[in-house]
């Protein structure tokens, strides 16, 4: 189906957001002068311009114009406890005042117990801190590809591994491209990478064994999210995880699971320990670090040492590596994550699945036929994480990314721009139609969020 045109409730809704937000109007004016849009993180800078945030506590933000919004999108995923959450920022302010915290380039006793926890919840044999998620599966590849003698990388379209080389391939989706996925996505890329990288379906077994076929004595590495995010809020299927674990030891090539936004997500610790499906890598970042810059990449011993004197892969971390109060975060979360774990995690879950329950019946309400990802399935029961679709046929499933990020599938403008900006003169903040619940979050909050898309919808509903 052709896409639908929202040029004019958009121009309505910026117009109405303006009047409403005018210090965050004022400050966007300000941060033009010197910052390329505005910002530096792209995702961040929503149109007309973003809110500006001036405190945040729990489940909510407070912007620079007085407004307090109920936030599902929680710092990328990574706030579980909500934002600042005491249990964190008590103890950094402790190490702060008593002279201890900023970067001193030596080691410490923290990183440490960061790594024994970090392994003992998520099986792995050795781990090397890093700063980002990005940087993680980027070092993640490099040591695959050195220890395998191979070049080719293999991925599965739609889901995005961070800003780094081969993460930049077949993450958008493009309808010009008969491959969809199949696309370089940043200029200045080497030429070479594009010809390295093999694209994948999401969930789709035969493709896979199919691709192994043809790729498989050249690949090193096969990466993708177990829980893929930005691709649609998707789980993996048990058949698809099994499989993937068979055909990399069939064809000697290292399974990478990027476990940034799962990892303490559903569990304390990889979703590996739900799968029970060890993988020869994986990456970690987001919930582990507290809210702190934390990333890490753990796995087999034999690839990890790799990274090591003499094992000739340059995994260095950068100068704020194993920074003393990212690792006190780090610590802090992970320990409580794991003395909670039997009673936080069901919460969120119950609150997730309420969430996109409640999302569905108020479009629905409003005639507009809206579909929640983000639900358990075989392979992971429970999940406290969401987006939102609107398929243009009923009947769509909305089970893979070719489906989700397809413009003439869902309306992905819809759910991506306009409910952003729709639900955010109601206060209410979420990202690709919703994104995460926390432990901050209540079920009032659930109950607002519900009515927040009731009356988002009755704006939508007549342009469409």
């Amino acid at each position: 189906m052709k896409p639908r045109n929202h040029a004019k409730l958009l121009a309505a809704l910026a117009e109405e957001y303006r009047r409403r937000s005018p210090r965050s109007a004022a400050l966007n004016g300000e941060a033009l002068k010197h910052l390329v849009d505005g910002g530096s993180h792209s995702i961040r800078l929503l149109k007309p311009f973003p809110p500006r945030i001036a405190s945040a506590k729990g489940a909510y933000v407070t912007d620079e114009d007085g407004h307090r919004i109920l936030d599902f999108w929680q710092g990328h995923h990574a706030n579980i406890l909500g934002h600042n959450p005491p249990v964190i920022t008590e103890e950094l302010a402790r190490a702060f005042g008593s002279g201890w915290g900023l970067q001193t380039g030596f080691t410490d006793a923290l990183q440490v117990r960061a790594a024994e926890t970090l392994c003992g919840r998520t099986g792995a044999e050795k781990v090397r801190f890093t700063s980002s998620g990005s940087l993680a599966t980027m070092y993640a590849i490099l040591l695959s590809r050195a220890f395998t003698a191979r070049e080719g990388v293999m991925k599965v379209g739609g889901g995005w591994h961070g800003a780094q080389p081969w993460g930049l391939v077949g993450v958008d989706y493009h309808s010009e491209n008969p491959h969809s996925f199949e696309q370089t996505e940043s200029r200045g890329l080497p030429s070479a990478v594009a010809d390295q990288v093999i694209v994948t379906r999401f969930n789709d077994t035969a493709m896979l064994e199919e691709q192994f076929r043809k790729h498989g004595g050249r690949v090193a590495c096969f990466i993708f999210e177990p829980f893929m995010g930005s691709g649609g809020c998707l789980p993996a299927s048990r058949e698809f995880l099994t499989a993937a674990r068979a055909l990399t030891r069939k064809h000697g090539t290292l399974l990478i699971f990027d476990e940034v936004i799962s990892g303490f997500r559903f569990c304390a610790g990889s979703t590996s320990r739900i799968f029970d499906i060890q993988p020869d890598l994986a990456t970690f970042a987001k919930i582990m670090g507290g809210g702190m810059p934390v990333a890490a990449v753990a796995g087999r011993a034999d690839v990890m040492q790799l990274s090591g004197r003499g094992g000739g892969v340059k995994f260095s971390g950068g100068t704020y590596s194993c920074h003393p109060a990212s690792m006190l975060a780090s610590r802090l979360m992970m320990d409580h994550l794991v003395a909670q774990e039997r009673h936080l995690y069901p919460l969120i879950a119950r609150l997730g699945e309420k969430a996109r329950r409640t999302v569905e019946e108020a479009f629905r309400a409003e005639g507009i036929h809206a579909v929640c990802t983000g639900g358990g399935n075989e392979a992971l029961p429970d999940s406290s994480m969401a987006a939102v679709h609107f398929p243009y046929d009923a009947r769509t499933a909305c089970n893979a990314p070719d489906q989700t990020r397809n413009p003439e599938i869902c309306d992905v403008e819809l759910s991506d721009t306009v409910l952003q900006l729709a639900l955010l003169l109601e206060d209410v903040f979420v990202m690709h139609g919703l994104g995460s619940v926390s432990a901050a979050h209540t079920e009032e909050d659930i109950t607002r969020l519900g009515e927040a898309c009731r009356r988002a919808g009755r704006r939508i509903a007549p342009f469409l």
